[in-house]
């Protein structure tokens, strides 16, 4: 287990999105964050104190968690410094990046040196099997995108929280390297072979109570050229009942594809559906979650309703405004 609380570490990040992972530790699992260190050039800001690592030591932090999500999930070198005098301070790391660890020598061996643990958090534990699309019981919800890191996870996470608090029955089931960290458990899918990447959510997601929701982290976008993959084997594995559409309408092209533009919500609905009435004939669009942090609320409004009217479908931002109308629409199909 990954002791808490935790200091999150931003590194060099460039912006706000690529410290997804300690946002998304803060805002889901306050209680666990006691601070944030950045580096002199950092641009991002997860609004926690900034601390020293002698702060954070002070304060009771007892494991550093990077909270950086960069393009290739790699450990920087300038991190390494800090890194090293936080294994020789007595903190533990954890990491979700597909730069492990375990295959960093110079971390190990000071890990080794201060008697402290690694945690890498983006290793598949199971041996998971090829997918073979049976029909399992219960019922399951995935948030698909118009591009990465739009706020598909945000939108399990308020569905759970919201179906938690009615005394509905519903699960919120990981399957990045934030959720892992937030819940605790999951499958970090983009780690997984891509033969038994379907298998992993068939795994993830199995037979349960009819009335009971399995809300899975939705990750990459059917439109992106570097992440499509892993958001087919969600739809295909997850055999989802309902798709709600996720999308944040300010950004200028595609995360990190300069030469790509977001797609409509018109064309995510379109060919999502397709694809997952492959597994789930079933499957419908439930409702549209907006990512509309860099509104005003008066705006945010404004680009909700527009879009409720074109697409006819229930349109929030669960996080500003709630998941309500969304779980509404879940439990009426």
């Amino acid at each position: 287990m990954i002791q808490t609380p935790y200091l999150l570490f931003l590194g060099d990040a460039p912006d706000s999105l690529a410290a997804k992972v300690a946002q998304g530790i803060k805002d889901w699992r306050p209680e666990n964050a006691v601070g944030q260190f950045r580096l002199p050039d950092c641009k991002a800001d997860v609004g926690l104190k900034d601390m020293t690592l002698e702060e954070a030591k002070a304060a009771g932090a007892k494991t550093v968690v990077i909270g950086v999500a960069n393009r290739g999930g790699y450990i920087s070198d300038a991190w390494k410094d800090v890194l090293i005098e936080a294994l020789r301070m007595g903190f533990d790391l954890a990491s979700g990046l597909h730069n492990l660890l375990r295959d960093e020598n110079d971390l190990v061996s000071a890990a080794r040196v201060a008697g402290r643990t690694l945690h890498d958090v983006r290793i598949p534990s199971v041996a998971y099997p090829i997918a073979n699309g049976k029909k399992r019981s219960g019922k399951r919800c995935l948030a698909v995108g118009t591009d990465c890191s739009v706020g598909k996870m945000y939108t399990g996470l308020a569905m759970d929280a919201e179906m938690r608090e009615r005394g509905m029955k519903s699960t919120f089931r990981p399957t990045g390297q934030t959720g892992i960290l937030i819940t605790g458990g999951g499958v970090p899918l983009d780690a997984v072979i891509a033969d038994f990447m379907a298998g992993a959510v068939e795994y993830l997601t199995p037979d349960n109570d009819a009335d009971h929701w399995d809300h899975i982290e939705g990750q990459g976008s059917l439109f992106h050229v570097s992440y499509s993959g892993v958001t087919m084997a969600l739809i295909h594995g997850g055999q989802p009942d309902a798709l709600i559409l996720s999308h944040e309408p300010t950004r200028p092209h595609m995360r990190g594809l300069p030469d790509y533009q977001q797609p409509s919500l018109e064309a995510l609905r379109d060919m999502a559906l397709s694809l997952a009435h492959i597994a789930n004939p079933d499957c419908v669009i439930a409702g549209i979650s907006v990512n509309t942090q860099h509104h005003t609320e008066d705006e945010a409004k404004a680009y909700l309703a527009e879009v409720e009217e074109r697409m006819g479908l229930p349109t929030v931002d669960p996080f500003r405004h709630g998941a309500g109308r969304l779980v509404d629409a879940l439990d009426a199909i």
